[in-house]
């Protein structure tokens, strides 16, 4: 009797145990999926397993019947910026997490050395996280921030919460307080003073200096205000101090009548508008004076390779042109400017000036160069002496045209519009004879274009 007792309650508790692993199996089925289905075995082939072993099988089974779910979060990676390029500093995050973007979108603006850099959603979504805040240095290609591509739009279509402008309450209007009573009459007149006695005239006595202690002088409100410098300014300070570090450099002046093109300048100027669509300026001119004075003294044109010791003569002119940009200054360069015409070359810089107001110069357009020509004269500059662009040897400085007196060639003192020129080179690789000539030259092909017609 005890024996049966014994096996009646094992095989209850075997039950028991059956069922609680069966509702434990039903509630994973929902959660876990596994990559890739199991085989699967019939009945006949499991009735004669150990009873775990069927439990195992038919959990597994279960554990496969739900698919995998791909989720619509993307990570957007910070693009690829230039050769040399290799981090960007994080300037603006114009929305912020769950706010609905649109293709094109930008969502964050990246500041190099050179450029800023708009990146843009690759289609339409919510923002789900900023990877990084403001001044924070990011890597190329490590992630910017996610999007939920799947998230549905705004009703109106807008992207972003729109701004409801708050009501404006109105003031309550306070009852002026009524007029005073009329004023109580005036008190009588009062009697005139006696006479004054009359005074013995004395001799006026010496004026006496106020005392020094008792001066002083109001300052007013003296306020500061402190900025921090964009990644493109401190890159410019950057190299601007390294080229003073590195270059021994010189400057050399010259003094330029600019009568002569100026005339033919103004005979020609419409119909060169009219022909090529674009305005003739004075960049074009000095452009070409410039890359036929490189060819005829190619010390100029070429550069000192310090890793091998060697000077790198180039037989090509790729003539850099200095460019205000609302965020500073930048230098795109003109390719190959001996193979160019004086349209090319006003059709160029006037497509580099609209890229720099728009903030859409690309890397390559300011990479290389061989020279560079700065116009400090916009600006109304007398004189200058600019500073080498490394690692090119030497850069011209264009100054402000003003009348002046000067002595012609018949001894006549006439006024002139005179420009002065300013040829800052590397000493150590230009000698001054070098320098000289070939400001000399340009300056020469400015007072006689005809020069530039004829290449003397």
């Amino acid at each position: 009797m005890l024996a049966s007792i014994r096996v009646a309650a094992r095989r209850s508790l075997a039950t028991n145990l059956r069922t609680t692993t069966a509702s434990s199996s039903s509630l994973h089925c929902h959660a876990i999926a596994p990559s890739s289905p199991p085989t699967l075995s019939s009945p006949s082939q499991t009735s004669s397993w150990p009873s775990h072993r069927r439990r195992q099988h038919q959990n597994q089974q279960c554990y496969h019947t739900i698919p995998t779910v791909l989720m619509p979060v993307k990570t957007i990676d910070v693009p690829t910026m230039g050769d040399s390029i290799t981090e960007g500093t994080i300037v603006d995050i114009p929305v912020g997490p769950g706010d609905y973007v649109h293709e094109d979108d930008v969502v964050v603006v990246l500041e190099t050395d050179k450029v800023s850099v708009d990146v843009r959603a690759p289609e339409g979504g919510k923002v789900v996280e900023i990877l990084g805040e403001v001044d924070d240095v990011v890597d190329v290609g490590s992630g910017l921030y996610r999007i939920d591509t799947d998230a549905e739009g705004p009703p109106g279509g807008g992207g972003g919460g729109d701004v409801v402008p708050a009501a404006v309450e109105e003031a309550p209007v306070v009852a002026s307080d009524p007029a005073p009573a009329a004023a109580a009459p005036a008190a009588a007149p009062a009697p005139p003073p006696p006479p004054a006695p009359k005074k013995v005239a004395q001799a006026p006595a010496a004026p006496q200096l106020p005392a020094m202690e008792s001066v002083t002088t109001s300052l007013g409100n003296r306020p500061e205000r402190r900025s921090k410098m964009s990644r493109m300014r401190q890159r410019v300070a950057t190299r601007l101090k390294e080229s003073q570090n590195t270059a021994a450099m010189l400057t050399t002046f010259q003094e330029v009548d600019m009568g002569n093109f100026m005339e033919m300048r103004a005979r020609h100027k419409d119909e060169f508008q009219k022909k090529h669509g674009v305005k003739l300026g004075f960049m074009s001119v000095f452009v070409k004076a410039c890359t036929s004075a490189l060819q005829e003294v190619p010390a100029i044109n070429a550069c000192i390779d310090d890793a091998t010791n060697e000077v790198v003569y180039r037989d090509y002119c790729d003539v850099s042109v200095a460019v205000a940009s609302p965020n500073g200054l930048v230098v795109p360069v003109l390719r190959n400017t001996e193979h160019m015409t004086f349209a090319d070359v006003e059709r160029t810089i006037s497509l580099f000036g609209q890229k720099a107001q728009d903030g859409t110069l690309a890397l390559d357009d300011m990479s290389g160069g061989t020279f560079t020509i700065s116009n400090g004269g916009t600006f109304g500059s007398l004189m200058g002496t600019p500073i080498i662009n490394q690692p090119q040897s030497a850069i011209l400085g264009m100054h402000a045209t003003k009348m002046r007196a000067v002595v012609d060639g018949k001894g006549n003192v006439v006024a002139r519009p005179m420009m002065y020129l300013a040829l800052t080179y590397d000493h150590r690789l230009i000698d001054g004879r070098e320098g000289v000539t070939f400001l000399k030259s340009v300056a020469d092909k400015i007072t006689d274009p005809a020069r530039l017609v004829f290449d003397i």
